[in-house]
């Protein structure tokens, strides 16, 4: 249970089934062809969710002091686990999703795109041990990160296998993946400053510069206040031009009910918020919004192909 908790195990259950139905929920359920097989999409899973967690390992290493000020009762390193045993498995695990990375590159022809896996370990790292105590660019990070692990589903999957008669199809379905890793990218960011919000007291005793310090906890909650209506607007444009147009009454109300309206209440709830726990209950429902965010994926598609046998 302490190695489960060090890689927030839950976290990358998440990211997993997200690639997971962008891929059999989405991808498989169209006429297109795919570059990788199976057992190969298997292994990108595979080999994102182990860099992911050796992402978190990095971040529990740095952050010991950090820890036990804001959660004592969840520090794991130092306390459950060694720090050189942390440090082994965030080595063993990164090797072993880079080089993963490295097979999948070369078996659809692209060697090259083996440098976005190192890019992203590399990205975690310095997140980790630089970029967390910059104001914002911390953020900016990781929200950026989970964008990416929408968008390399399209890189190894369906950029491969472009050609010249398929290129609008693909681009369409390419499209909708930048659509969701926008959707990720801001509800990520958003969360990410909650959190900032939540941690603010360990977060000044290490002397980090996140923004609930630099702009104080009132001017963060109108920051995120306002950041809040990006998605809310994007979502009830894609409602209005898309949803409503086509007739997809299953995803309007799927969106409304999931999505929009626990946005709008994030919103109403982010102005009043001060104390620690508030804070932490809004992150876990930016959380849940991400998931059911993910989630429609599959029942955008299944309306669509509902819809067309109608």
């Amino acid at each position: 249970m302490p190695f489960l908790q060090l890689i927030r195990y839950q976290n990358l259950i998440m990211l997993a089934l997200m690639q997971l139905l962008f891929r059999y929920g989405f991808l498989k359920l169209q006429n297109i062809p795919l570059a990788l097989n199976d057992w190969q999409y298997g292994l990108l899973i595979l080999s994102t969710t182990l860099i992911a967690a050796a992402g978190y390992i990095i971040n529990n290493i740095i952050d010991q002091e950090t820890d036990a000020t804001n959660k004592p009762h969840k520090q794991i390193v130092g306390s459950k686990i060694t720090e050189t045993n942390a440090y082994t498995y965030y080595i063993t695990l990164n090797s072993i999703g880079v080089a993963i990375g490295f097979y999948l590159a070369n078996s659809i022809g692209k060697p090259n795109f083996a440098a976005i896996f190192i890019i992203i370990a590399a990205s975690l790292y310095l997140y980790a041990t630089s970029f967390k105590q910059m104001t914002l660019i911390g953020n900016l990070i990781v929200a950026l990160l989970l964008a990416v692990s929408v968008l390399i589903i399209g890189i190894f999957d369906l950029y491969p296998v472009i050609t010249h008669e398929n290129q609008k199809v693909m681009g369409s379905l390419f499209s909708i993946l930048l659509d969701y890793a926008f959707f990720a990218f801001i509800i990520n960011l958003i969360r990410e400053i909650v959190k900032d919000l939540e941690d603010i007291n360990g977060d000044y005793n290490q002397g980090m510069k996140t923004l609930p310090i630099i702009l104080g906890i009132k001017r963060t909650t109108t920051m995120v206040f306002a950041l809040s209506f990006i998605p809310i607007v994007a979502l009830v444009f894609y409602i209005k031009n898309y949803l409503l147009a086509y007739n997809l009454w299953v995803t309007l109300f799927y969106f409304s009910v999931f999505i929009l309206a626990p946005l709008l209440l994030f919103a109403i709830t982010i102005i009043t918020a001060q104390t620690q726990k508030e804070f932490h209950n809004l992150s876990q429902l930016l959380k849940g919004i991400l998931f059911f965010g993910i989630f429609s994926i599959l029942i955008l598609t299944l309306n669509i192909l509902y819809n067309a046998t109608i």
